[in-house]
């Protein structure tokens, strides 16, 4: 049996986005900026994908900016949101954090608790006065960790800065009109909800201040410039609708197995092995084993399982994981993290040959 435990990396693309994209990859080619009839049938499809992502968050048409993804939306939202420095929580995507080198008032970061929760007070002790945004994802993409997003907001608020929120983990979990009731902005990435790889969004409400980053086309009221993703667009909008309708069955689903999964673990492996994170989504299931590691996640691999040391895109460094560090972890113990994930797909008889397989291999 393979069994794949991922799903927070990225997960299949559902058939009922696929369907709504199958038009947009054959016969309607068009540019959606060309004038011609061609062109405009491309431009209402985006047009109507992005009302129905707007509706979908409860946000206006006009708020919603199409990327290539949740990296492209973090960078922008870092580097171009918001005047002044920025503050980030030390446990935010390496998109973030990155990015915050690049940016022309620079930042800083504030600390977590051990258990990975980002508080009021430790963002308040961060800010400094020409604070103008704070960054701090709603579910953590490693442990995940869900944030207190309307205490935080509203911390950021009552210093005058706007309030970022990476969601790019958390819109198959989170009610995200419940973030944007707080938030000024937020990440999505469409593959880490049931849509295709390659484009995203950052939505930004309207009076927050917001400077291009890719120049070069009027593209997306002349803020990003560059051909948009009409078939990719078309599959997001249709799997984030899903994400958001299916969210409480999903929760329950995977909340149910992940239960299973670590109940398994923890009755056979005791202190062997550690739960990271607190007030977690229930789709994640970050643990730290005796014995973890690159070694283990490869002979887990070669056993038919598939789950991973953290973030996918840092998956081919051997550094320890930035997230484990600000939780106070040792360097060796960051290394040995490893997050399991669940999806809708997943089935109860492979979480249980996932947890038999994780201790066979450490007994």
């Amino acid at each position: 049996m393979n069994v794949y435990l991922d799903y927070a990396a990225t997960t299949p693309l559902k058939p009922q986005a696929l369907e709504k994209m199958t038009p947009y990859l054959t016969g309607i080619f068009g540019n959606p900026d060309s004038l011609h009839s061609f062109g405009r049938e491309a431009a209402y499809a985006v047009t109507s994908a992005r009302d129905k992502i707007a509706e979908v968050l409860g946000v206006k048409s006009g708020e919603v900016y199409f990327t290539s993804g949740g990296t492209e939306a973090d960078n922008w939202a870092v580097r171009q949101m918001g005047e002044g420095s920025a503050l980030l929580s030390p446990i935010e995507h390496a998109a973030a954090l990155s990015a915050l080198s690049l940016r022309s008032a620079g930042g800083n970061t504030c600390a977590v608790s051990d258990e990975g929760i980002v508080t009021p007070e430790r963002l308040c002790g961060a800010m400094k006065e020409d604070t103008g945004l704070v960054c701090v994802m709603a579910v953590n993409n490693e442990t995940g960790c869900i944030q207190p997003v309307e205490e935080l907001a509203k911390a950021a608020h009552a210093r005058g800065a706007l309030f970022f929120s990476d969601c790019v983990q958390a819109a198959c979990t989170l009610n995200l009109q419940d973030v944007l009731r707080f938030a000024d902005g937020i990440a999505l990435s469409a593959h880490k909800l049931g849509g295709p790889k390659g484009v995203g969004a950052l939505v930004v409400k309207k009076g927050a201040k917001l400077d291009p980053l890719i120049v070069g086309g009027e593209q997306e009221r002349s803020l990003r410039g560059g051909t948009l993703n009409v078939a990719g667009i078309v599959g997001f909008a249709s799997a984030l609708e899903l994400a958001q309708q299916q969210r409480e069955e999903f929760c329950a689903h995977t909340g149910r197995l992940r239960d299973l999964f670590e109940e398994m673990i923890f009755s056979a492996l005791g202190d062997k092995v550690r739960r990271d994170g607190e007030n977690r989504a229930p789709n994640i299931s970050h643990l730290t084993f005796v014995r973890g590691g690159e070694a283990f996640l490869n002979v887990l691999d070669l056993h038919g399982v598939a789950a991973s040391g953290g973030a996918a895109c840092s998956a081919h460094a051997s550094l320890p994981s930035h997230v484990m560090l600000a939780m106070g972890r040792t360097p060796e113990e960051a290394k040995r993290g490893v997050r399991f994930s669940f999806g809708a797909e997943t089935t109860e008889e492979e979480v249980r040959f996932a947890a038999e397989t994780v201790i066979k291999i450490l007994k």
